[in-house]
């Protein structure tokens, strides 16, 4: 009888063990996905942005679409961090970058209208966007950081890089853009308080280093070859920003590394 109360017990005690293992991975695994779809949000805006500075100087439809393709992601981020259960941030937290995000879709929309309407920007409109792009972004990358720390998630240095790296590209597509295809450029230059393009793409050399510090196969390897061909032949364009360059070769070939990054991203996670 006294065996059979304790196999009884030892049973109880392993499926309790399971559960909290099961649970432990569920939360693991909603906290990474939090941490998604808040890098997601960062890259995103900053898409969007770099649209919106190619759209001053063409007005053109199919530009216009990416710039509310790359809201209506940063939007759909948005949502998902609100609903999640993962707990890592607390409500005021992401009501706080919601607000941020708010004050961005709203300047975004009426300088869109100014320039559909009236064919130029105004430029005080345009700084204040930029200004708010970048407010909000460095709350969702403090956030980001919080959330990481709160959620005890490792998460592998490679795959970090490269969420940074694809950040940082996003970033400097923008401010790329301002300088090379709007009609303001000569008189805005974006945001007086953001890192200069050239430290930018020396921080980018680092974080690609990282991402290529460790093994990597078949399509991960030609992920980061892509990446690596890629920024050497645009690295010197945005080290030496203030040369002519063509500018929709510097977008395209950004876009396409970014492309790599993400598609990279998803396979690090899945190696380690």
């Amino acid at each position: 009888m006294k065996t059979t109360h304790l196999r009884a017990r030892s049973s109880l005690v392993g499926a309790l063990f399971l559960l909290l293992l099961t649970s432990m991975s569920i939360r693991a695994q909603e906290a990474d996905d939090f941490l998604a779809q808040l890098h997601t949000f960062r890259v995103s805006n900053y898409t969007s942005l770099d649209a919106y500075y190619r759209f001053i100087g063409s007005g053109s439809t199919e530009i216009l679409n990416e710039i509310v393709a790359g809201i209506n992601s940063a939007n759909d981020s948005m949502n998902l961090l609100a609903t999640s259960t993962s707990g890592v941030l607390s409500i005021e937290q992401l009501e706080k970058l919601n607000g941020e995000f708010d004050k961005f879709k709203s300047l975004m929309r009426d300088n869109i209208n100014d320039v559909r309407k009236t064919g130029y920007p105004d430029l005080r409109l345009v700084s204040d966007m930029a200004n708010q792009a970048l407010v909000m972004n460095d709350m969702a990358t403090e956030l980001y950081q919080i959330a990481q720390e709160n959620s005890q998630i490792k998460t592998s240095p490679r795959v970090e890089a490269a969420r940074m790296g694809a950040v940082k590209i996003s970033q400097m597509m923008a401010k790329y853009s301002v300088r090379t295809n709007s009609s303001v450029a000569q008189t805005f230059q974006g945001t007086s308080t953001e890192t200069p393009l050239d430290e930018q793409a020396k921080e980018f050399d680092k974080l690609l280093s990282t991402m290529n510090n460790g093994e990597s196969k078949d399509e991960l390897k030609a992920l980061l070859n892509n990446v690596t061909a890629k920024w050497q032949f645009i690295r010197g364009s945005y080290i030496n920003y203030n040369e002519n360059n063509v500018g929709f070769v510097i977008d395209r070939y950004s876009k396409r590394i970014l492309e790599s990054l993400t598609a990279a991203i998803t396979l690090l996670q899945q190696s380690n």
